[in-house]
């Protein structure tokens, strides 16, 4: 059971971090002010240097791990793009990233109470992942 529940929550990390990295990139262009831009830069390094030690972890269980949803990711593109389009500011973004990032919180803890018998190491990981997440939040919300 821990060894099932480590590598359903490794996935569950795994795709979460890939969509919050994907959305960062795709807002990145449309930044103006340097702060926020770095804020979010920032948390695009964090996030893939924590992706890397998910990734050494899957390797362990020689697991691919996870891509993220393709619906939920067809609708976050589509929120991301429309919301752009009527209104192409930092605050739009901030707004987006406040967004995102309260989702990737709240689904992360379901899954860490989903998978209680994961092992310690990876729940670990799952709540650094729920930090830089709150911190993100946190950081744009001057901007909003």
């Amino acid at each position: 059971m821990i060894e099932s529940d480590t590598i359903k929550l490794l996935r569950e990390c795994d795709a979460g971090i890939k969509m919050g990295i994907e959305s960062i990139n795709e807002v990145l262009k449309y930044v103006d002010d340097s702060r926020l831009h770095d804020v979010l830069t920032k948390c695009r390094d964090d996030h893939l240097g924590l992706q890397a030690q998910i990734q050494e972890m899957l390797d362990e269980f020689h697991d691919n791990g996870k891509e993220p949803n393709s619906i939920a990711k067809s609708m976050s593109w589509i929120k991301t793009n429309t919301k752009l389009m009527m209104n192409e500011s930092d605050s739009t973004i901030a707004g987006l990233m406040t967004d995102g990032g309260n989702m990737g919180v709240k689904f992360l803890n379901k899954y860490l109470n989903e998978y209680k018998a994961a092992d310690e190491k990876t729940k670990d990981i799952a709540k650094k992942l729920i930090k830089q997440e709150e911190r993100l939040v946190f950081q744009v919300k001057d901007f909003l």
